[in-house]
């Protein structure tokens, strides 16, 4: 879901100022519609995105590219996402973790996974890039 949900920020940011269809962001994110509904409502949740329904809806970015950090996102859509069993008390069913020392050493290394990725905002990753503006740029209907 992280992935996905990094998909349709990057391509709001390409069309700001535009609302996305889903079913053309599907597309050009190569997603299912399915998929993409469940990410599209947990963005709008969270505050990143506005949606709009009816004839004209569709979705757009809420907030500016450079006020989005990427560390934040993965954060949300991670929350509760156990990286190995021993991290969830509930399934853990390994011997080891009453002494084991590694889970110490992994939570520590997933900690700086994220602080690295909250230096990193949602502008760094599509202004100038022009493979990516290519790539997910959506034209309205009638600009062709």
């Amino acid at each position: 879901m992280t992935n996905l949900a990094m998909r349709v920020l990057m391509a709001c940011a390409v069309n700001r100022g535009t609302v996305l269809r889903k079913h053309v962001l599907a597309l050009a994110i190569n997603a299912s519609e399915a998929h993409l509904a469940v990410v599209i409502n947990q963005l709008s949740r969270l505050g990143f995105i506005t949606t709009l329904r009816g004839r004209n809806g569709g979705l757009s970015l809420r907030l500016a590219p450079e006020d989005i950090s990427v560390g934040k996102v993965f954060r949300l859509f991670e929350r509760g996402v156990p990286l190995a069993k021993c991290f969830d008390r509930a399934a853990n069913i390994c011997p080891l973790s009453s002494c084991c020392r590694l889970n110490t050493s992994i939570g520590r290394a997933l900690e700086a996974f994220f602080r690295e990725l909250d230096g990193v905002t949602l502008a760094d990753l599509v202004i100038g890039n022009a493979g990516l503006s290519q790539l997910l740029l959506v034209e309205e209907p009638g600009e062709a």
